[in-house]
C-alpha cells in the first residue's frame, strides 16, 4: 500500500491571524488548545494540477484548505473519471480513524492546507471535545450535500445545475468572509467549465451555452473569466430551483462568529 508523504513547512503564521479560523475544525477551540494545535500543525501549498493525493494511498496527513480550492474525483476502470465533490477554503480533508483516502484530490487552483500529522491530531483529538463535535457537523455537512447532489444529477434541469453551484460558491465565499450573500455579492469562480461540467455531469458546451444564456438574461454578470457578479441574489436562487441541502451547506454564519461580531 503508498503512502502519501509530504513535506511540510512551518510558517510564522498565528492560528488567531488564520483566514478560516471561525470556520475551520478549530472554530470552538480554546485558547490551550489552539496553542496546541498550532504547536502541531504546518502547511503546504500545491500547484494548480498537482495531485494532493491518490485514491487507495494511505495518508499520513489530516488538515483543512485555507486557501484555493481542489476537486475529489473518482476514476472508473475503463478510465472515465467523474468529479464527486470540491474542497474550499476551511473544508477538512481525511477522517480520523480512516487511513486511505476515497478520492483522487487534485488542486484546481494554487492550494494551501493547514496539515497535522495524522497520529499527532487523532491524539489531539481523543483529548478535544470541541474538535471532535466540528468534525461530527462538518460529516454531517458533508452527508446533507451528497443528498442535495444526488438530486442535482437526476432530477435538475443544465441551468438549475450550474445555477445552484454558482450559488453553493456565493454562500460559501460569504460565510468565509462572514457576509450574507445579497444583491451586487461579487465571488470568485474557483473552477473550470471543463471542471465544472465534470461536476455536474454536463459537457462543456452545455456549460459554456447556459453561462452565456444566464449572462443575458443579466442573472449573473461576469467581471472576468473568474469572477462573478450577481445583480439579484434571490432571482439566481430561484434560477437553481433550491431545495434545502446542497446550495445551502456551511452557508449559515456559526454561532461562535454571531458571538464574537
Amino acid at each position: 500500500m503508498l503512502v502519501a508523504r509530504i513535506t511540510l513547512a512551518k510558517t510564522d503564521a498565528n492560528c488567531l491571524d488564520c483566514p478560516i479560523r471561525h470556520r475551520a475544525v478549530c472554530a470552538s477551540c480554546t485558547s490551550s488548545e489552539l496553542e496546541e494545535l498550532n504547536r502541531i500543525r504546518q502547511y503546504r501549498t500545491w500547484k494548480a494540477g498537482e495531485t494532493i493525493a491518490w485514491a487507495g494511498e494511505k495518508m499520513s496527513f489530516v488538515g483543512s484548505v485555507v486557501t484555493g480550492v481542489a476537486t475529489l474525483s473518482s476514476t472508473l476502470v475503463d478510465g472515465r473519471r467523474q468529479m464527486v465533490g470540491l474542497l474550499l477554503p476551511s473544508d477538512f480533508l481525511g477522517r480520523p480513524g480512516r487511513g486511505e483516502v476515497s478520492y483522487d484530490v487534485v488542486a484546481a487552483t494554487e492550494t494551501t492546507f493547514c496539515l497535522f500529522q495524522r497520529e499527532q491530531f487523532e491524539h489531539f483529538l481523543s483529548k478535544s471535545p470541541s474538535i471532535a463535535k466540528e468534525l461530527l457537523e462538518k460529516t454531517l455537512d458533508d452527508l446533507d450535500s451528497a443528498r442535495e447532489w444526488m438530486l442535482l444529477l437526476g432530477r435538475k434541469t443544465a441551468r438549475e445545475k450550474i445555477a445552484s453551484l454558482l450559488v453553493m460558491m456565493a454562500r460559501r465565499d460569504g460565510a468565509l468572509h462572514r457576509n450574507e450573500p445579497g444583491d451586487g455579492l461579487v465571488f470568485p469562480l474557483h473552477i473550470t467549465r471543463e471542471a465544472m461540467a465534470d461536476y455536474l455531469g454536463l459537457t462543456v458546451e452545455t456549460v459554456s451555452r447556459q453561462i452565456s444564456a444566464m449572462k443575458r438574461d443579466n442573472v449573473i454578470q461576469l467581471m472576468d473569466t473568474r469572477t462573478i457578479r450577481v445583480p439579484d441574489f434571490n432571482r439566481l436562487v430561484e434560477q437553481s430551483a433550491a431545495s434545502s441541502g446542497f446550495e445551502d451547506a456551511h452557508h449559515a454564519l456559526p454561532e461562535t462568529t454571531a458571538k464574537r461580531a
